[in-house]
């Protein structure tokens, strides 16, 4: 699998990336004839509804860079009804973002035919939360108690207790929504979401205690791009001129976090401008970090999907 997202990864973007500002700037490559005037279509499915993890992506858009690119792009919500690996796979639309990088690993161990391109999210921001009366500071501390986690969320979950070697009977699984009061109520002793979730977080106080996978040995991707593998080989510069606007996007949100936020709030309006400027800041320690000073936004490292 590794090798193959490498190698996909090479495709788009080629050996020796051209760096701008930190900003990895993909070579076009050969790809279906466009017409001089006309656009190509990039629909970007989600397996969730659209949110600040898609800053760059809605910067991009507000500020023309898709158009630059001839780009007609669309964000397409997810949600818990929508197989979005299987839309995408279809052929409905271009191109897909996962939450996490199993997503697409389970998908190629099913015979799915798609493939990450890029990343988003350097470091995976999934954390489990707990109160200093019942402190989880290690993956130890959840044996004999109640964890509360999203459906989407039990794989990382199962990877974890795997890395420590706990069996998965020790620990109660509680299924839960997006919300925290689960904590608070006491219905569950620690539970699960994303730092960057900066609205939902807000009830626990800032006393709350973060135990991130990342630092437990998890080291995941996330927001993994992906796309089929007819798409990658076909249209390989349709893809690279996705990158090339979203990574601009993702850069103008690095240097400007204001502004950008106040450009995702032209499109989501009743998004609440402290919570996103909050998570703004908090996200782009997860998208930007020394490898992307290296590599370029959007880099990715196979050992990481082994």
């Amino acid at each position: 699998m590794a090798t193959t997202l490498s190698a996909s990864r090479r495709y788009v973007l080629k050996a020796g990336l051209a760096l701008a500002g930190g900003l990895a700037c993909p070579t076009v490559i050969p790809g279906p004839a466009r017409a001089a005037t006309g656009t190509r279509a990039v629909n970007m499915q989600l397996g969730w509804l659209a949110n600040d993890n898609q800053l760059g992506e809605i910067v991009a858009k507000r500020l023309g860079y898709f158009e630059e690119e001839k780009i007609d792009f669309a964000i397409q919500p997810g949600g818990p009804s929508i197989d979005g690996v299987a839309i995408v796979a279809s052929g409905r639309f271009e191109i897909g973002q996962v939450s996490s990088s199993p997503s697409l690993l389970l998908a190629a161990s099913q015979g799915i035919p798609v493939k990450c391109f890029a990343v988003g999210a350097q470091q995976h921001p999934y954390s489990f939360f707990s109160l200093p009366a019942a402190p989880v500071r290690a993956p130890q501390d959840m044996v004999g108690k109640k964890v509360g986690v999203q459906a989407t969320g039990r794989i990382l979950l199962s990877a974890l207790l795997r890395k420590h070697g706990i069996a998965e009977g020790d620990v109660e699984v509680v299924v839960i929504g997006a919300d925290m009061s689960p904590l608070l109520t006491g219905q569950v002793d620690c539970i699960t979401g994303w730092e960057t979730n900066r609205t939902a977080l807000k009830v626990l106080g800032p006393d709350r205690i973060t135990m991130r996978l990342w630092d437990q040995g998890v080291r995941l991707y996330a927001m993994p791009y992906y796309a089929t593998a007819e798409t990658i080989e076909g249209q390989g510069d349709l893809l690279a001129g996705f990158l090339r606007a979203a990574g601009r996007g993702w850069q103008y949100a690095r240097q400007n976090p204001e502004q950008a936020v106040d450009l995702f709030l032209q499109e989501y309006p009743d998004a609440v401008r402290e919570d996103e400027l909050a998570a703004c800041r908090t996200l782009l320690d997860y998208v930007f970090t020394e490898k992307t000073k290296q590599d370029g936004w959007g880099c990715f490292d196979p050992a990481v999907w082994q």
